[in-house]
């Protein structure tokens, strides 16, 4: 199979657009994540009933990266993007701003299943266009999502110094976001489907049967990772507060610091990536993430708390760029760039497999038995990537720097 050439030019303007498409949401994610204790008081929402509301969200986010699997073969996947970016920054202005309980729980909903399509079709061109230009570049991607996670938690710190309302400090965020995610979205750059010399073979490929069970390392690892993320999203707020004893100013400070170290670890691993493979990067990264937990149960106070939850980023920030990245290489490799997509979506549904599994684990656990022993639990999973890190290293083999060459024949 051919991959499509794409003027470097228009490469390149993908490439930025893109990338501040993963910036909008990394902003977008963190304002709500880094605010659920103020969401929770606005609607009185109770301890024992926040866990299902946190649970919601993950499942119909997987709800929307099936229907994006099925809707991306008849519909490119940066137009699914351009339409699912703004309903997500609307939701989030509706969470803050709604005056029920009931309402909020449907702006959640359309929150959820937005960014089920979003995260799938962004990781479909992030893919892509990794696979067009022949290196590493799926974690730049990632890195400019952890850049807009560090201003969206800056802001939230903001709004909890200055007791903004979440309607009055989320309007002026989105009042910007919406206008920059429609601009953006005029440069997304698509694998081409089809061609005037091979239109045949491109819907062919689209079709073509994926194999889940050798997806199913993949698939692991991916839950794995986000059960330890979702960790420090939904719950490192509350465990500074309620355990280490911190301000609610200074509760909103460890996701920050975790952003932050998942800029810096994504910023320079596609280097890593390229000069010690996949794999490599892989097994440092879970055991700097296994280490973090550790130091996290055993903080005596909120400093070390932080500390645990900068080695927590330094740790993850690898793992799901290059689980992603080796799912549609695999999938590509077999069947053509329509399959690299349908990989993709699938592989999207177990990033919500993880937050549905964590949030509730964590918070289940933190009541029945004490939060610190709860921040283990991820700790002992992420460690079972170790098992699956293998599952990185075909292209490497093949290739030596773990991206696969143009060809012009489908491998079998």
């Amino acid at each position: 199979m051919t991959v499509p050439r794409v003027p470097g030019a228009r490469l390149r303007h993908g490439r930025v657009s893109l990338a501040l498409s993963f910036f909008v949401q990394g902003a977008v994610f963190a304002l709500l994540v880094t605010r659920i204790p103020a969401i929770q008081d606005r609607y009185g929402i109770s301890d024992a009933l926040l866990p299902a509301f946190l649970a919601a969200v993950p499942v119909l986010a997987g709800v929307g990266s099936v229907g994006t699997e099925q809707l991306v073969k008849r519909v490119r996947p940066s137009r699914v993007l351009r339409c699912a970016q703004p309903v997500v920054c609307l939701a989030l202005l509706a969470v803050g701003a709604v005056g029920s309980m009931a309402q909020v729980v449907v702006a959640l909903a359309v929150f959820g299943l937005s960014v089920g399509a979003l995260d799938a079709s962004m990781n479909m061109l992030g893919v892509s266009l990794q696979r067009a230009y022949g290196r590493s570049i799926m974690l730049g991607f990632h890195a400019a999502y952890s850049l807009g996670g560090i201003v969206g938690a800056s802001l939230a710190w903001a709004g909890a110094h200055w007791q903004l309302s979440l309607a009055l400090l989320y309007g002026p965020v989105v009042a910007v976001l919406v206008p920059l995610a429609l601009i953006v979205g005029r440069w997304f750059v698509d694998r081409e489907r089809q061609d005037a010399a091979g239109g045949q073979e491109g819907a062919a490929a689209a079709v073509a049967p994926l194999a889940m069970r050798l997806l199913l390392p993949l698939c692991l690892v991916m839950a794995f990772a986000y059960i330890g993320d979702s960790t420090v999203s939904n719950w490192s707020a509350k465990y500074l507060q309620d355990v280490l004893g911190s301000s609610e100013q200074l509760a909103t400070v460890p996701y920050n610091v975790y952003m932050v170290t998942t800029l810096l670890g994504r910023a320079v691993g596609d280097l890593g990536v390229r000069r010690f493979g996949a794999v490599a990067v892989v097994r440092t990264g879970t055991v700097v993430a296994a280490g973090g937990f550790a130091v996290v149960a055993a903080a005596p106070g909120a400093w070390a708390g932080m500390a645990g939850f900068t080695l927590l980023g330094l740790g993850l920030c690898v793992i799901v760029p290059q689980t992603f990245a080796a799912a549609g290489r695999y999938a590509f490799e077999r069947h053509g760039p329509g399959a690299s997509d349908m990989a993709v979506a699938r592989l999207n549904i177990f990033n919500y497999v993880g937050f549905l599994i964590g949030s509730p684990l964590v918070g289940a656990l933190g009541d029945a038995w004490s939060y610190r022993g709860a921040m283990l639990v991820p700790m002992v999973l992420v460690l079972v990537t170790l098992v699956y890190a293998r599952s990185f290293g075909a292209p490497e083999a093949r290739y030596g720097d773990g991206y696969e060459r143009p060809r012009t024949a489908d491998v079998g």
